[in-house]
């Protein structure tokens, strides 16, 4: 027998453990099988190598649990260690400077901030037992089975062991605070989440059952799989989930390794970045879910795996450490989905349409956040025309072609609020595309500015364009008294009796009579106002951006015809304001929403007028 101390220059073992390493403790599942793994590993490719004499046995992880006994058992057919082994890997914790990591990190809290390999993986087990046991036999030629035994202080006991077969055991006997780990439903659930997939099976003893995929999707050729092979994978992943729209399957060997696999989910909300979620995994072992370092901010929209056995992980293998590697893989993933989705936009445009609405704001969010995703993405964006076509920004000028100053996009932002604006354009066979999304207030401004200004996005309703107008043409006067003309008596009518004061009047001949009158919003005013309205910290502030709106008037329209014989033929200036608001009200409200106070004022107002058809003084002069 031989005892001594464990060379880590601390009294305890469990503070460095529940402090430093694991924000969780039952992180020790993945440490132990994960080590069992590398353990069964190792004794394959050694045999590959002829280094082993003897024959291995079949690759397994066995997990035992005696409730009775408040022990789990964690038995591996692995390499095994010698005695000497033992005292290297597991008494000689500091080989790697643990003294100088304490020194360095004592004052801080933030474990990501953890760099390093300790091989510290077996002294998780610490976490959930007050006492640790390894029995093992290594696979050299005339190798002595060994014992240790530690109860989490510094000090140990190892002994010679009677075991018979090549591999290692733990045991782990479980502290009163961590009685949960007896229970066998937890102990599945552990595996469920942090050992799904490791390489090698795993039981728990006294079961046929394999309680892992030790083949996983991502690790097989795209060649052999089909689509229903992904979908059944995804929705092992994230049961409860619709099925993905599509997906990209990673396959790099060069110039590092990563594979797996990437679904575009339908979204239940735009932008909802809580629905995504890429595991990361590290040879098949469980690291996290939405590694920030390595999974681009847009990319968190998607679900799927990662795996890259490159990963320069800290030593609880629970976050990434800040290297060039990380940064590279994270860009070639980013290079990758725009390759997918360019490459569907060429060789599959109709499947690329049916998905735009849905893949959308992953596109637009990606181009916000990436240049370089922007840059590959930028003439593959879709914009839905008002008619239910998706359109590229090259396709649109062509249909617009003749029609409007090259590079000019009429788009609306409410195609139900605006659809009486839409119309109009659509009867002088103007195209309109919606752009009804919460990003794209962000997204064209930024669009415009990063294709110098290649492309001027103009919402239909920020002005009446010279398209819809009749154009330049002598105005009849109305009044041979004063010489005033029909645009400057309605312009008058309406100063006289519009009851909101911080609008601009304008009369224009438009050349459909379909609409009495549109409110228009200037373009820039609106985009400011936006912009600070998105900016938490400001919104207070959208209330001093001044609002220009301007009423412009359509003397065609037959309201605006009987109006004038009300103002003029028949002297009916009550009835006059009734109507001028009522029009004014009917432009607002294909805009927006009226609010509380405005909305009884329509109501009431409506009630007026209806009360004044069928008398003997009807309201409007024929």
């Amino acid at each position: 027998m031989e005892a001594g101390h464990i060379s880590i220059h601390a009294e305890n073992i469990l503070p460095i453990i529940k402090r430093w390493l694991y924000s969780e403790k039952e992180i020790y599942i993945r440490e132990l099988v994960s080590n069992a793994a590398d353990a069964i590993l190792k004794l394959q490719k050694l045999s590959l190598l002829g280094e082993v004499k003897r024959e291995i046995p079949d690759a397994a992880i066995t997990l035992t649990v005696d409730k009775p006994g408040k022990k789990l058992i964690i038995t591996d057919t692995g390499l095994g260690m010698t005695a000497d082994e033992i005292k290297k890997y597991i008494n000689q914790v500091a080989f790697s400077g643990l003294h100088d990591f304490l020194d360095k990190y004592k004052d801080k809290d933030d474990s990501q901030q953890v760099i390093g390999h300790f091989g510290l993986g077996f002294y998780s087990a610490f976490m959930v037992a007050s006492k640790v046991e390894i029995d093992t036999l290594s696979y050299q030629e005339g190798a002595v089975a060994a014992h240790w035994s530690c109860d989490g202080s510094t000090a140990f006991e190892m002994t010679q062991s009677d075991r018979k077969e090549v591999g290692t055991s733990i045991t782990l006997h479980i502290a009163d605070d961590s009685s949960e780990m007896l229970e066998e439903s937890t102990i599945r659930g552990l595996i469920e989440r942090y050992c799904a997939f490791i390489r090698y099976p795993i039981q728990l003893a006294g079961t046929p059952e394999i309680l892992n995929d030790t083949r996983p999707l991502w690790t097989r050729s795209p060649t052999e799989l089909n689509d229903k092979d992904y979908i059944d994978f995804f929705h092992k992943l994230f049961p409860g989930s619709p099925d993905p729209l599509f997906w990209i399957h990673l396959n790099v060997d060069y110039p590092f390794n990563l594979k797996g696999v990437l679904y575009f989910p339908k979204l239940k909300h735009e932008l909802d970045a809580s629905q995504g979620e890429v595991k990361l995994y590290c040879n098949q072992v469980y690291v996290a879910d939405n590694t920030k370092e390595l999974i681009p901010e847009f990319l968190t929209l998607l679900k799927g795996v990662i795996d890259c056995p490159d990963l320069p992980l800290n030593v609880s293998r629970s976050y990434l450490q800040t290297d060039p590697t990380v940064r590279k893989i994270s860009e070639h993933i980013t290079k990758k989905v725009a390759d997918k989705l360019s490459g569907m936009a060429k060789t599959e445009r109709d499947s690329y349409a049916k998905f735009w609405d849905d893949i959308n704001p992953f596109i637009k969010f990606g181009m916000l956040r990436d240049h370089k995703f922007f840059e590959r993405m930028q003439d593959f964006v879709l914009f839905k025309s008002a008619a239910g076509e998706h359109l590229t920004l090259d396709q649109y000028k062509e249909k617009m072609q003749g029609k409007v100053e090259d590079g000019t996009v009429f788009y609306s932002s409410d195609a139900t609020a605006q659809a009486a604006y839409i119309r109009l354009f659509g009867d002088e066979g103007l195209e309109v595309v919606i752009a009804d999304t919460m990003i794209d207030q962000h997204f064209i401004p930024y669009f415009e500015m990063q294709t110098g200004r290649k492309w001027k996005f103009k919402r239909i309703d920020s002005d009446v364009t010279s398209h819809l107008v009749e154009g330049s043409k002598p105005d009849l006067v109305v009044d041979a008294k004063d010489k005033a003309t029909v645009s400057e008596k309605i312009d008058q009518i309406f100063r006289d009796h519009l009851t909101q004061e911080k609008v601009k009047i304008r009369v224009e001949a438009f050349r459909s009579d379909k609409v009495p009158a549109m409110l228009v919003i200037d373009e820039n005013a609106r985009r400011m106002r936006d912009m600070i309205r998105s900016n938490g910290a400001m919104a207070a502030f959208a209330a001093g951006v001044p609002e220009e709106r301007t009423l412009v008037v359509n003397q065609n329209s037959p309201a605006i015809k009987n109006l004038l014989k009300l103002s003029q033929t028949f002297n009916r200036q009550e009835e006059v304001k009734l109507v001028v608001n009522q029009i004014f009200d009917l432009a607002w409200l294909q805009q927006g929403e009226f609010s509380a106070e405005m909305m009884q004022s329509f109501i009431d107002r409506s009630t007026a007028i209806l009360g004044r058809l069928g008398t003997s003084d009807t309201l409007l002069a024929k």
